[in-house]
């Protein structure tokens, strides 16, 4: 089973940038379908962004145009990168990796995000 771990995480003032990184290892990672999600205080995980094992993407609505989401297979890799921050993007990022043969899913711990300033 595959492992995660994210990163990158941290304080940023609104308007700022950020990126994520999750890093897997024990699977062939080119076969999974990465997203982040992201969980505030008080709310439910909702989903972030998506990366198709081919390369196709999608994103949550309140972050389409701000944040993009990217994946090196070389390097068994996903990134989020994260602009134009806002106070409400404020949550615990977690990595999801998912496999379409069995539906199983395999999460990182989360790395923290706060936008404030």
């Amino acid at each position: 089973q595959v492992q995660l771990v994210e990163s990158g995480g941290g304080l940023v003032q609104p308007g700022g940038s950020l990126r994520l990184s999750c890093a897997a290892s024990g699977g062939i990672f080119s076969i999974y379908d990465m997203y982040w999600y992201r969980q505030a205080p008080g709310k439910q995980r909702d989903l972030v962004a998506g990366i198709t094992r081919g390369g196709s993407t999608n994103y949550g609505d309140s972050v389409k145009g701000r944040f993009t989401i990217s994946r090196d297979n070389a390097k068994n890799t996903v990134s989020l990168q994260m602009t134009s921050l806002k106070p409400e993007d404020t949550a615990d990022y977690y990595c999801n990796a998912h496999k379409r043969s069995n539906g199983m899913d395999y999460w990182g711990k989360g790395t923290l995000v706060t936008v404030s300033g």
